[in-house]
């Protein structure tokens, strides 16, 4: 999936079938249910899981919580606007998740 396609995904009322965690938490975020996006990022131990997961404690404005997940993630903390962190981090999930595929495919 690329990421006109999951933006878009965004007017649907549930997510896209088979999307990895942290992306499947980033569209619960966007949608709104910070609560459905925390616990799907809360269940998981990976390195993009801790960066969503990062990204929601500085939606809440929590940044020390924040400043700690970004850390697990191997990230700096994010210092832009949320709109772009959001964007940039969806971009970077999706095409791990393209080679990911096509990896596995070939």
């Amino acid at each position: 999936m690329d990421y006109q396609t999951f933006e878009a995904s965004l007017g649907l009322a549930e997510p896209p079938d088979n999307l990895p965690s942290p992306l499947h938490a980033l569209w619960h975020q966007a949608k709104g249910n910070w609560d459905k996006a925390h616990e799907l990022t809360q269940g998981e131990n990976s390195q993009a899981a801790a960066w969503v997961h990062a990204f929601l404690h500085r939606v809440e404005g929590d940044e020390a919580n924040a400043e700690y997940w970004y850390g697990i993630a191997g990230r700096s903390q994010g210092t832009g606007s949320l709109s772009s962190e959001w964007r940039e981090i969806a971009g970077q999930l999706l095409e791990a998740a393209v080679e990911s595929e096509l990896e596995m495919g070939h």
